[in-house]
């Protein structure tokens, strides 16, 4: 940039969105197609969750915090569960642990399974969308036999869960599993690992070197996908996860190489798929009969939060990484002096918007796309040439049709069309 010119192409994308996990915007700016700057900006949508749960007790925040993000609404519940039981000291039934383990890797497989559809929908491949989302169906089903909702099943409680699982939900999770494993996967793995038009597209697009993974705390498939072992089931011992056999996934052990791009960060998630569902496996080989909960109602819960006095952190991997509560006691009370997430949306944001650098503008779906942001079908984004002064507005449609194209220099015999994928909520499609 020069003096002379403030940007030759300033592109917006955000802020405000419901199907935005926090308020977030992209200002992209470009030398023709050439990506040569990126700006992150945050805090324009402020819901005020922190400062509503000044006003709710321990039991009415677990409602709250499930509807941070659809897709990831366990994991939100079961991080504040693991900081409120850590601040007061209460221990889990083994049982309960063992639930908690099986319906997390249930949502990490359905939150893989639609990051996967939205991805091949980002470079024109329609027929891995829906391939991925109606197998997607299947495990939302499970989810929905168990706690009774596709999404925010209130699983968790203070102290356990507040369903168990019968021998109906295991035989039903061990067929679907025995589904994807013969109808699913095998396609799934042709598609993202060996189809050579999916490589041509996503490998050296979006690169986030190690280095720069680290510098910026990325989470995740994100950090991973650069080669970072880090998973908190794995390095923090979590639950009874050390006994599942659960470890970082890298793209090395499936291409023998690690370069940190889009492609790496899929074959991360097709390697979670496997990992998820041996998981589920092992827990129901090793779950133990018992309790599921230690206390039989809420208010005896309650009454023991309330002689609560110190903090609790809460950590959990969740589909698209690290997630973290914070909850500090106000004792002789029945609710926190403080709470606060953060979730991993947060610093991948940033990590991705350093690997824009350098990219084309046609890359920008499916490389945001790759962390998952839960990015919605109605941000619109406005191109100004500085040399004419003349605007005009790019839908999402305008910018997959834009990434559809590149893709089809590569295989002319792509007939997607840059349709919008359906109206969202909270992450979640209605």
């Amino acid at each position: 940039m020069n003096g002379r010119i403030e940007y030759w192409v300033k592109i917006p994308i955000g802020p405000i969105h419901p199907a935005l996990e926090e308020p977030e915007k992209f200002i992209i700016t470009l030398d023709g197609e050439r990506i040569i700057n990126v700006d992150v900006k945050l805090g324009y949508n402020l819901r005020g969750l922190e400062w509503i749960a000044m006003r709710r007790n321990y039991i009415q925040l677990l409602y709250l915090v499930e509807r941070i993000c659809g897709i990831c609404s366990f994991s939100h519940n079961h991080t504040y569960t693991r900081a409120v039981e850590e601040m007061a000291g209460i221990e889990v039934p083994e049982r309960a642990e063992y639930i908690r383990a099986i319906i997390g890797e249930l949502e990490r497989i359905h939150s893989h399974l639609l990051n996967l559809g939205v991805v091949g929908h980002a470079i024109g491949y329609d027929t891995v969308l829906h391939l991925s989302w109606l197998a997607r169906e299947r495990v939302m089903d499970i989810l929905e036999a168990i706690g009774g909702n596709r999404v925010n099943y209130a699983m968790n409680t203070i102290g356990g869960v507040r369903r168990d699982i019968e021998e109906k939900h295991k035989r039903a999770i061990l067929e679907m599993i025995k589904y994807y494993r013969e109808e699913i996967m095998p396609k799934i793995e042709e598609i993202f690992l060996y189809d050579p038009t999916v490589e041509a597209r996503l490998r050296d697009a979006g690169v986030i070197p190690k280095r720069i993974a680290i510098e910026y705390s990325a989470q995740g498939p994100t950090a991973r996908g650069s080669g970072i072992k880090k998973d908190i089931r794995y390095n923090e011992q979590l639950g009874v996860y050390p006994d599942l056999g659960v470890k970082p996934i890298t793209p090395k052990e499936f291409t023998g190489v690690i370069k940190g791009d889009v492609f790496d960060r899929m074959v991360v998630r097709v390697g979670e798929l496997w990992q998820s569902m041996e998981i589920i496996e092992r827990a129901f080989d090793q779950m133990p009969e018992g309790k599921i909960k230690t206390f039989p109602k809420d208010n005896v819960a309650l009454v023991k939060l309330k002689k609560a006095d110190g903090m609790g952190i809460g950590r959990y991997e969740a589909p698209r990484g690290e997630t973290i509560h914070y909850v500090r006691a106000n004792p002789g009370t029945d609710g926190p002096a403080k709470w606060k997430a953060r979730e991993p949306t947060f610093p991948n944001l940033f990590a991705v918007a350093r690997a824009l650098v350098g990219e084309q503008l046609a890359d920008v779906p499916v490389a945001i796309a790759s962390i998952d942001p839960c990015l919605s079908c109605t941000d619109r984004v406005a191109i100004i040439d500085s040399n004419t002064g003349i605007k005009r507005i790019l839908t999402e449609r305008d910018l997959l049709k834009a990434s559809i194209d590149k893709t089809r220099e590569i295989n002319p015999n792509i007939k997607a069309k840059p349709e919008l994928i359906g109206s969202t909520c909270g992450g979640v499609r209605l």
